[in-house]
């Protein structure tokens, strides 16, 4: 009952309860409206791990709130970070647990919202603050569903207010060259393109010896109530925390969630390859509702578009992988290639630093084409990109929602194909599992009482 009124009380406060128009806030502090002398008020939900991370990009502004529901005082627990020495660094900032009493207490100060907690909170944190027109960051993958996805992309529009997601790739030299290149026609015609990941991997993949295992008593400085957000409650246990949610299907989106939108955000941009039409899956070992499988090969079937063939994109992770390139000694535990009909494209790494023709003798007879820059350069990450727009310095953000919604969407998908263990056939316009439509209950989960946000932009 106290988390329904807390939510209702800050809606009411915003004045935007009724999804009213929106006006875009001025900055809290320094110069009135955009100017290069402003700095943002910064408030960072889940500031351990790469929330500490978002801190560290954000230290050239004003920090207002941190927030966090993990606040034991050791410095590392399975070597990430903690949040309680985060705040130490930053002692003048406000901070909570719960990121609806920040927004209730703080709402009027804060400029932008950069959310950094586990998959299963995203959305709430998201939407709680864009219903109160705060600019959001949001860790990729963007949402736990595909229904939250889609809400988020049309909450930026209602709410209008600026995006990004934390995809780091998409703000890469290596990015826009592969788009480059494909544009200038060196790759050739694309139908067939490999990604490959080495997780489900300790430490943030971890097996667990029993399902369901067995509760522990929550640490002192654990708020495991606001921890376990919109999910059916369950006792405590260091199999979920602090880095080991990903595997859970109920708090993360498996090893594909977690790679998914850097190793295949070169090849979703390049080839426009929009929303796939069915996704097959084998397994190695079979699939649960609880814990990801520790091997998996996923292959998307993308339909021809504009004046561009199908496409089928194979995702690999944990023990498969695919062929390797001729002369190829072994394969990186992370990259991606594409197969064009003129030349292979490919990178090592989750994230596309430095894509080379294979074999790299090939890009000398392309010198002079592959030299060509067309597309604008992108100055560090996607939070520094945010704040530059944001502050009028810079153009949109490449990974906004309206990019990185429907990317993340293809990458549920295909976690939804692991998740259910066979083959799914997808209708995009409506959001159907056309040859499961008893899947629909993972397209938009169920939620606990006090935690449903969003649903009135689809009434």
């Amino acid at each position: 009952m106290q988390l329904e009124l807390t939510r209702r009380h800050f809606i009411s406060k915003s004045a935007l309860g009724a999804l009213g128009a929106y006006v875009a806030p001025k900055f809290s502090i320094g110069k009135e409206g955009p100017s290069a002398n402003s700095k943002i008020n910064v408030a960072c939900v889940g500031i351990g791990h790469m929330g500490n991370v978002a801190v560290q990009a954000a230290k050239q502004e004003n920090f207002v709130a941190l927030c966090d529901v993990d606040w034991r005082a050791d410095e590392a627990i399975w070597g990430q970070r903690m949040p309680a020495k985060v705040a130490a660094n930053n002692p003048q900032t406000g901070k909570f647990s719960d990121f609806r009493r920040m927004l209730d207490k703080l709402g009027k100060e804060i400029d932008v919202v950069l959310v950094s907690t586990p998959d299963h909170t995203h959305f709430p944190v998201g939407m709680a603050s864009m219903e109160l027109g705060k600019h959001v960051f949001i860790q990729k993958p963007l949402a736990h569903n595909i229904w939250q996805v889609r809400t988020l992309h049309k909450a930026m529009h209602h709410y209008n207010v600026k995006t990004v997601m934390g995809n780091q790739g998409h703000t890469t030299e290596g990015i826009r060259r592969i788009k480059e290149w494909f544009d200038a026609g060196v790759i050739g015609e694309v139908r067939e393109v490999h990604c490959w990941t080495d997780r489900p991997i300790p430490p943030w993949f971890v097996k667990p010896d029993s399902i369901p295992v067995p509760g522990q008593k929550t640490p002192r400085g654990v708020d495991w109530e606001l921890w376990q957000g919109p999910v059916a409650r369950r006792r405590f246990s260091d199999a979920y925390v602090t880095q080991r949610w990903r595997g859970w299907w109920e708090y993360g989106v498996g090893a594909l969630g977690d790679i998914g939108c850097h190793c295949l955000d070169a090849p979703f941009w390049a080839l426009k390859l929009g929303m796939p039409s069915a996704v097959d899956v084998e397994l190695d070992e079979p699939a649960n509702d609880h814990y990801t499988p520790f091997g998996a090969h996923v292959t998307y079937h993308f339909p021809a578009r504009e004046n561009m063939p199908p496409v089928k994109l194979h995702w690999w992770e944990g023990r498969p992988r695919p062929p390797k390139l001729p002369g190829m000694k072994e394969l990186p535990p992370n990259g991606m290639y594409m197969l064009g009909s003129k030349e292979i494209l490919y990178h090592e790494d989750m994230r596309p630093y430095s894509p080379i023709l294979w074999p790299r003798e090939r890009m000398q007879e392309y010198r002079s084409v592959l030299q060509k820059k067309t597309i604008p350069r992108v100055k560090g990450g996607p939070i520094e990109e945010l704040f530059r727009y944001i502050k009028g310095e810079g153009p949109q953000c490449g990974s906004d929602f309206d990019y990185a919604a429907p990317l993340t969407e293809v990458i549920l998908f295909g976690s939804l194909a692991i998740r259910a263990g066979h083959r799914i056939e997808w209708d995009a316009e409506t959001t159907t599992v056309t040859n499961r439509p008893e899947l629909s209950k993972w397209i938009k989960e169920p939620v606990r009482k006090g935690w449903s946000y969003g649903e009135g932009l689809w009434s």
